[in-house]
């Protein structure tokens, strides 16, 4: 660094330009008597004791009497760590500006392109504290010790917490044990395969970044509801459907809650077709997404793509990638209850609850 550079430096630390002058000569001279130091710096002597005194409370020099008034430069330590300290904040806040510049706003949404998967972590692990309703992962078994306050909280809300755990062959490890997800976790599936670090939350957030292979790494945050939908089925065929599940907190008894009404469906499709009377309730919104209902009545039919015909059959996931449609009976009238992004339903729903299954023959 040149003195221009450092008399620069000096000013965007705060220091006037007289101050700048004093300061540099006198890290020049190592000592000087403060009229002295006045003609030598170029400054005003009628400002040289304010210059030093100034200077002095800012920790830059000393003064001390020796037939006159003079003045030595401090030991720059202090200084050092200071002007770091700022440069450390400048920078921080040079990276934040980055980063909410490199939000793009798309018809009302907002996409984060991210340089540090520290940070797709950390925006994760904000949205997974303020989820109400569902939040699906794809993480490692480390990435699960760092966010596991967060999906603690999730649960103690009600939240219902699906994770895909993904580990890589070549460096193999195994899942938390079950005492460790108790309490944090809804079910759990295992991929022993490498995938990227994925977090959906309440159909809204997503947070992507590529798994450790990948050879750049970057994140990416979309609250859009259909990215986020596109990157739902993603988890729901890649990540979920064919792995083995390692815990769940389900059981086979009644009531049974459901937020995936495909797979509310696929459980309660063979039972309709054995005749069984099936009573359910229903929380969701409406087509515009405006107001919340909760129903209750009786489940009279369920509604896919069945190319087999088998109507006892389980639906296979592809039989219900399009229309998925619960048909509930009320007292106050029939609705067609769909789910995530429901277009041809009366109801999009977020909790289904199974609450009965009764058979005539009984």
């Amino acid at each position: 660094m040149n003195e221009e550079e450092l008399r620069d430096g000096l000013a965007e630390a705060g220091l006037s330009e007289y101050q700048v002058k004093a300061y540099v000569t006198l890290l020049e001279l190592g000592s000087a008597a403060a009229t002295d130091l006045a003609e030598k710096a170029d400054v005003p002597r009628s400002r040289i004791y304010d210059i030093l005194r100034d200077l002095e409370d800012e920790g830059y020099v000393e003064t001390y009497e020796q037939d006159s008034l003079r003045a030595r430069a401090q030991d720059p330590t202090e200084i050092f760590e200071e002007l770091q300290a700022r440069a450390d904040v400048l920078s921080d806040t040079a990276e934040e500006i980055r980063e909410r510049w490199q939000k793009t706003g798309v018809g009302g949404h907002r996409i984060s392109v991210l340089k540090r998967v520290e940070t797709v972590l950390e925006r994760a692990e904000l949205a997974i504290r303020d989820a109400e309703n569902q939040v699906q992962l794809s993480i490692r078994p480390g990435q699960f010790d760092r966010l596991k306050p967060a999906l603690r909280s999730a649960v103690e809300n009600d939240v219902f917490v699906t994770v895909s755990f993904n580990t890589s062959p070549e460096q193999p490890s195994s899942p938390p044990t079950d005492d460790e997800m108790r309490d944090v976790v809804t079910e759990a599936r295992h991929r022993d395969l490498p995938a990227p670090f994925l977090v959906l939350v309440d159909r809204e957030v997503t947070c992507y970044a590529p798994h450790m292979r990948s050879v750049g790494q970057f994140g990416v945050v979309f609250e859009d509801t259909t990215l986020t939908y596109v990157f739902h089925w993603y988890f729901q065929a890649a990540l979920w459907e064919s792995w083995p599940v390692v815990y769940t907190t389900r059981d086979d008894g009644l009531p049974a809650e459901y937020v995936d009404i495909r797979e509310c469906i696929r459980d309660i499709a063979p039972l309709l077709a054995d005749g069984a009377t099936i009573a359910a309730s229903v929380r969701g919104k409406d087509a515009g997404r405006k107001r919340t209902h909760d129903l209750r009545g009786r489940v009279t039919d369920v509604l896919y793509a069945n190319p087999d015909g088998d109507e006892s059959a389980t639906p296979s996931l592809s039989s219900l990638a399009g229309q998925a449609t619960l048909v509930l009976e009320t007292d106050e009238g029939e609705y067609g209850i769909g789910g995530w992004g429901a277009i041809l339903e009366d109801i999009e729903a977020e909790r289904v609850i199974i609450e009965s299954v009764r058979f005539d023959d009984a």
